[in-house]
């Protein structure tokens, strides 16, 4: 609102008064462009990580042109590097305080790639006990992590 009043005061020159409500319209037009401005600022293309390219390996052409096609670039900055790095040892930590039953299925599932029939042979169980002890230890890894 008090920008609307700024940009009224220093327009003020430029409004020319015909019938009655023809102020509160210019100040609603000031108000609405103002409000429009900010929100193309809001909207507005940000830096966008993965639309950058590595510079090195790209070298100028007779063409004026690059030689290979940019691709983006991985985010593998060092923060990204140290905070990943944490998570994992923050994983594995909780990890090692799951019973061994869930400890096993959690493996077998998300790092092995063993589906819920292949897992319920190997521990003679059936594949929505399988379902269901996963469902379990994923609860208790969540509640373990949260922990550490």
């Amino acid at each position: 609102m008090q920008d609307v009043l700024v940009h009224a005061v220093q327009g003020l020159g430029d409004f020319t008064y015909e019938n009655e409500g023809d102020f509160v319209r210019w100040l609603s037009k000031i108000a609405e462009n103002l409000l429009r401005d900010n929100l193309d600022k809001l909207h507005a293309d940000k830096r966008d990580i993965r639309k950058e390219v590595r510079l090195g390996g790209y070298g100028p052409t007779t063409g004026g042109g690059f030689l290979d096609t940019p691709v983006p670039i991985d985010n593998t900055t060092p923060s990204v590097i140290m905070s990943k790095g944490e998570d994992l040892a923050k994983l594995e930590k909780a990890i090692d305080t799951l019973k061994p039953e869930y400890r096993e299925v959690i493996v077998l599932t998300k790092i092995e790639g063993l589906s819920y029939g292949q897992i319920g042979k190997r521990l003679d169980k059936s594949a929505d006990a399988v379902r269901m002890l996963l469902s379990r230890a994923m609860a208790a890894l969540t509640t373990a992590f949260r922990n550490i």
